[in-house]
């Protein structure tokens, strides 16, 4: 008899219970919904009353929008603002430029001066009110009524400016040009200019008006040499700043836009041109009235009379500025901030070599579509003699031999013939083959597509061939073309290359960026036998009391041998015949032994000479800022004619010393050649006596011969077969890079 579960007393309390709790339930959703019913009806009937429609609608949702954009556009501004940010970072933000140098060239010579002297600083609050409405009329009529950006300064300018079709007003800001003064370099470069806008608000909230305009007054660069506005009073007047004239005042404004161009020593007519528009501008902006100017403008003003000054070295002072300041910062000079500087710099060198890249671009320039070069000489432990860092400091003050990365194309070569010299395997007499190759999808080309047979590996090299270049470099890795371009890395590096070059296929044809001091340290490491230095201005420095607190001889970096000079002597007489009878003859030297290499890259963006002789080493480059392919212009054309002119120069009057490395002539016998198999079969060397047609004839035998074994399934070993593009007395040509046409 089945129990019946009904009649059970607890089972009456539980379903009691259960139903007790879905009453609940029941109730409390149906509560909760009337509840929320009602504050639905009580919160519309509430937001209707910032209902809007037509026009204030449109602006509401404008403002949201607005607000959105200016959320996000925040957070922008925060994650640009960083990098601007960091250089603020430092405490003595403001003592970063206070050193107050003198410069003498090596003979003893003023040459020029940089930094900041406080100690004869005469208050703003003596100097002329004409001399202040001067600089603010001409550089910042807004300046105090803006926060470091003058949004409608810049308009005014840009509207200036196209009315004018070319760069009339500038729109930066006083406090602008004291934040790139401050922070920055000269550098034309759109993250600069962000930077700088951003440094201009930081200075505007940590500093007074008052104190922008003297730090801008005190530090600006004025020319000859000076800066500050004090300084050049004293230069080009003889006086203080306090004791100026309004003519004098106006000139001395005149200088902020471009010191060098309108510096009253160097071009008087153009001084005082730009001094009249000073005096127009203080009329427009109504700190004067026109006759109150009358005078100045009739009677303009006449710098002191300082003899036969010649332009000041600005870009050498500029590098020789930075290494002094960091000698200081590394705490080498004790705590004098005034110091006189003895440089390596050799005046008329200078003056030369800046002399023959103007006329050199003046002559050739328009036809070749050649409109930048820079220069640098060296002497064998790294002295800097000569820097010239493109053709006009007053148009761009950016330094192309220390900053500027560029294409060294077959100039770089130099590193991989070294490397393979090291690997054991080559010597200059050692026979390579003239062979297409291909790595990958990439097939490298000599110039014109020619190829002509075997020849020595110096011949290789004086004729700038590609397909020997990208051999070498498998040959260099045992086969492998990666593990070789590491290794010619690694020989760039110890020589004192230090731009990134990144491992790209084309690397042995130059096709990684490198500064052209980089190249000058490096070709500094074959005219020394293989010692890396350390490129340097600072012979001697004298504190304010005239005490020798450092002299690179005693307190220097000295050079360290890093290449055996066996493998350097081998290639520098290889590069002897770069000069003799390949691609560099232009920069041939009477009686005195020159080598060297030339470099030129895809569509002629860049074109080198990178040259050495006994006493000297020399960089010159050539290309344009913007990338723009020059017409042709290669690196045995206008780099080694101008070499040449500034090496002939350089060499007047001194004791002339050897080149290291024999001459090729000397060395080609048997028992220095070694003959490494670079082919799959003996290796049959080219006599003198063979024609250019009889070489090319026996290179295409060698080919189909491969072709053959290849069919038949011989294992070729890729990194055994080189190509020539020219052989010696063929026109000189270069090759360029990457497109190996």
């Amino acid at each position: 008899m089945a129990y019946d579960f009904s009649k059970a007393r607890w089972f009456r309390v539980l379903r009691n219970a259960l139903l007790a709790v879905d009453s609940w339930i029941d109730s409390t959703f149906y509560s909760l919904g009337v509840e929320s019913a009602e504050f639905w009806r009580d919160y519309s009937s509430f937001m209707e009353r910032f209902h809007a429609r037509g026009a204030t609608r449109v602006a509401a949702d404008l403002a949201c929008e607005a607000l959105t954009l200016g959320v996000f556009g925040g957070l922008v501004m925060v994650a640009l603002a960083q990098p601007a940010f960091r250089l603020t970072a430092a405490r003595d933000w403001l003592k970063q430029s206070d050193l107050a140098i003198t410069f003498q060239d090596r003979y003893g010579k003023e040459v020029g001066r940089r930094g900041i002297l406080h100690d004869d600083a005469v208050p703003l609050d003596e100097y002329p009110d004409y001399v202040i409405h001067a600089v603010l009329a001409t550089e910042d009529r807004r300046f105090y009524d803006h926060w470091g950006v003058d949004p409608i300064g810049l308009l005014r300018a840009l509207t200036v400016n196209a009315r004018a079709s070319g760069v009339v007003q500038g729109g930066s800001t006083l406090t602008q040009q004291l934040a790139k003064n401050l922070f920055l370099s000269n550098e034309r470069t759109l993250t600069r200019k962000i930077n700088e806008a951003f440094l201009a608000f930081w200075l505007e909230s940590h500093l007074t008006k008052k104190q922008i305009l003297r730090l801008y007054l005190d530090r600006a660069y004025m020319g000859g040499g000076t800066f500050g506005i004090q300084a050049a009073a004293q230069f080009y007047f003889g006086r203080s700043i306090k004791d100026v004239t309004l003519a004098q005042a106006a000139m001395l404004a005149g200088l902020f836009k471009a010191p060098t161009k309108f510096a009253p020593h160097v071009n008087l007519p153009a001084a005082r041109a730009r001094a009249n528009e000073v005096l127009n501008n203080m009329v427009v902006a109504g700190y004067l009235q026109q006759n109150q100017v009358a005078d100045a403008q009739r009677h303009p003003a006449s710098p002191i009379d300082r003899g036969p000054l010649g332009a000041a070295p600005d870009w050498y002072l500029d590098w020789a500025f930075n290494e002094v300041k960091a000698l200081a910062d590394a705490g080498k000079l004790g705590k004098d901030r005034v110091l006189t500087v003895r440089a390596a710099l050799d005046s008329g060198l200078q003056q030369k070599a800046e002399d023959t890249i103007d006329q050199m671009l003046r002559e050739n320039g328009p036809s070749s579509n050649a409109h930048q070069a820079a220069a640098i000489v060296l002497e064998h432990d790294g002295a800097v003699r000569a820097l010239v860092g493109g053709r006009d400091y007053a148009v761009s003050q950016f330094n192309r031999v220390t900053d500027a990365y560029r294409q060294p194309g077959s100039s770089f070569k130099p590193y991989v013939y070294l490397t393979a010299l090291m690997s054991g395997k080559f010597t200059p007499e050692t026979e390579v083959v003239d062979a297409p190759i291909c790595l990958g999808n990439w097939c490298p080309r000599n110039y014109g597509g020619k190829y002509f047979g075997r020849l020595p590996l110096w011949e290789a090299l004086a004729h700038s061939l590609n397909t020997v270049a990208v051999r070498l470099s498998i040959a260099i890795g045992d086969g492998d073309a990666r593990r070789g371009r590491k290794r010619i890395i690694a020989t760039a590096r110890r020589l004192g290359v230090t731009a990134p070059l990144p491992d790209t296929q084309s690397l042995p044809l130059g096709a990684d960026e490198v500064k052209p001091l980089d190249q000058a340290t490096a070709y500094t490491a074959f005219a020394n036998g293989g010692k890396r230095v350390t490129p340097y201005a600072a012979l001697e420095i004298y504190n304010s009391r005239g005490e020798l607190v450092f002299t690179h001889d005693r307190d220097g970096e000295k050079p360290v041998q890093v290449v055996d000079p066996s493998y350097i002597d081998e290639l520098v007489s290889m590069m002897r015949e770069v000069v003799l009878r390949g691609t560099g003859r232009r920069a041939q030297l009477p009686g005195i032994e020159v080598a060297g290499k030339t470099g030129t890259t895809n569509d002629y963006k860049d074109a080198w000479f990178c040259g050495y002789t006994g006493n000297f080493v020399g960089v010159v480059w050539y290309g344009n800022d913007d990338g723009d392919p020059m017409n042709k212009v290669t690196g045995g054309s206008l780099p080694a004619g101008t070499w040449h002119d500034i090496m002939e120069y350089a060499h007047a009057g001194v004791d002339l010393k050897p080149l290291r490395g024999a001459p090729i002539e000397a060395a080609q016998t048997p028992a220095t050649a070694r003959a490494t198999d670079i082919g799959s079969g003996p290796i049959v060397k080219l006599h003198e006596q063979l024609s250019h047609k009889s070489s090319e004839a026996l290179g295409t035998i060698e080919n189909l011969m491969k072709s053959s074994r290849d069919i038949h399934g011989a294992r070729e070993t890729p990194h055994l077969h080189y190509a020539q593009a020219e052989t010696a007395g063929a026109p000189r040509r270069l090759t360029p890079v990457v497109d190996l046409r």
